[in-house]
């Protein structure tokens, strides 16, 4: 083998939509042209293109547009007509309908769409972690967001389903819970451009290939059609069950034991209630970015980056970056966490260099937060290998015992101050609650340069609700300890 050489097709192969050995230079235009069709078309994905270094290096005559050659990959776009007519069919007949909304309504575009077939049929929305501003977080019919930590009445609400219209989603693990129990009652319309999803994990009665843009239009103009021939869907049982739930268990926080420390909930919560209209959000992956999952306003479809199922640690700064980058005109804030930003802080540079004024808010708690989460709850409080600050809380393995041990001031090492100041950056903290509008405003303020705020957090805070992995979602907490009430049965 060659010098650095690897087989980069083989090894990419699975985490690709498709990738390309390109061994003569003639075939580089039509190759590079082929990739970026598939990874545009049907459902996106990542494609890569390996040129090997001859052909690189090798004369040839560059002829474009090329003649594509994918024989085979033909991405279905324009769903079935009779299988939306039997869609509409049981949006009209059933009593408790969810539409079950994912990722996939972003990537098509397809939120107006979205829009007039709520509106129209008057169903109740939930709206996935990668689907978060695809339908206004504010409008009525939505009712949250689902999943381990989604907010009660989403969770309820598809467990208690008669009817589930899902589009451009794929019920995976983090929603559904303990599969065989998710959602007992309903029956399942399942719209994907994958059909390789449809049906995956959850049997689908009515399956429909399409582009969700193509698949919501049709379907509205098929309800409409009902509608004229006199069938409405009659949910208002059903919203009073869903109005009930959202009210009585709102997403919320309890107040520091101690008024002087930071709630990482209502810093990410201030962030985003001070942040210029249009701010576009970022976050990594745990605690901080179910916080900003929740706490943060999520009306507008394209505001918000996330790494969903990939569960990206380092994800938010570079993210962040990218989006900065093409949207130039908008504030952009990334929410991470002091585990998270050790990943990819080191990007600051190029921000800094390549005038890319990104604004990130570290969420720094001294621990990998959603891990010691579940150290405390599941495994005694045993805090193995989850501190980041030094004191008397870091034992040499990293270990702890108990909660609360030492006061927590923070990951200090490093001082993200320092590093993010020597990296070109405006460094800030915040440790006081008196301090968190003003050290925000003055974020918000500076647009010449990258600004990093570290904003040292209470350590113990938890995240909730919670459906705990492998259980049901009928055993979703509300609080630790707090169980919600649904009115259905003794036990609840």
């Amino acid at each position: 083998d060659a010098f650095q050489e690897a087989d980069i097709v083989g090894i990419t192969m699975p985490i690709t939509k498709h990738n390309f050995l390109v061994r003569n230079a003639e075939d580089i235009p039509r190759t590079i042209a082929e990739a970026f069709h598939i990874a545009a078309t049907g459902r996106p994905g990542p494609v890569l293109v390996d040129i090997a270094k001859d052909a690189l290096q090798a004369r040839t005559t560059f002829s474009w547009p090329p003649v594509k050659e994918l024989a085979g990959y033909r991405p279905i776009t324009r769903p079935h007509p009779g299988q939306l007519r039997e869609a509409a069919r049981l949006l009209t007949t059933s009593r408790r309908p969810v539409l079950y909304v994912g990722g996939g309504v972003l990537k098509a575009r397809a939120t107006a769409e979205l829009r007039i077939l709520a509106e129209l049929t008057g169903a109740p929305v939930v709206t996935t972690l990668m689907a978060l501003g695809a339908f206004p977080g504010s409008h009525p019919q939505h009712v949250g967001m689902p999943g381990m930590h989604g907010d009660v009445a989403a969770v309820t609400a598809l467990q208690k389903a008669d009817l589930i219209v899902a589009l451009g989603t794929r019920f995976d693990d983090r929603v559904t819970g303990k599969l065989d129990s998710f959602a007992p009652y309903a029956k399942v319309v399942h719209a994907d451009i994958d059909p390789a999803e449809i049906s995956k994990n959850r049997l689908a009665d009515v399956p429909i290939v399409g582009d969700a843009r193509e698949v919501l239009a049709g379907l509205a103009a098929a309800v409409r059609a009902e509608h004229e021939d006199g069938r409405y869907g009659a949910y208002a049982e059903w919203w009073r069950d869903l109005d009930r739930w959202r009210a009585t268990y709102r997403r919320g926080y309890e107040p520091a034991a101690d008024p002087g420390l930071l709630l990482p909930q209502q810093v990410i919560e201030r962030v985003g209630q001070l942040a210029p209209e249009g701010t576009l959000f970022a976050s990594g992956v745990g605690q901080h970015q179910m916080w900003a999952a929740q706490f943060l306003p999520h009306e507008e479809p394209g505001t918000w980056f996330n790494s969903g199922g990939a569960g990206t640690m380092g994800y938010a700064v570079p993210a962040a970056m990218g989006a900065k980058a093409g949207r130039p005109d908008r504030t952009v804030w990334a929410i991470d966490g002091d585990g998270c930003f050790q990943m990819t802080n080191q990007e600051l540079t190029t921000c800094a260099l390549n005038n890319i004024p990104i604004k990130v808010a570290i969420i720094n708690n001294g621990a990998l937060g959603m891990v010691r989460q579940w150290q405390n709850l599941f495994y005694g409080a045993r805090f193995s290998n989850t501190v980041l600050h030094d004191g008397a809380t870091n034992a040499t393995t990293g270990s702890t015992l108990g909660v609360g041990s030492a006061t927590n001031r923070g990951t200090r090492v490093p001082d993200f101050v320092q590093l993010s100041e020597a990296m070109g950056c405006v460094g800030l903290r915040c440790e006081n609650p008196d301090e968190l509008d003003a050290v925000i405003d003055k974020a918000n303020s500076i647009n010449d340069r990258p600004v990093v705020v570290d904003f040292i957090v209470h350590e113990d805070a938890m995240v909730w609700p919670m459906v705990a992995a492998g259980t049901s979602n009928d055993d979703i907490m509300a609080a630790r300890g707090v169980r919600p009430d649904f009115g259905d049965s003794a036990d609840d």
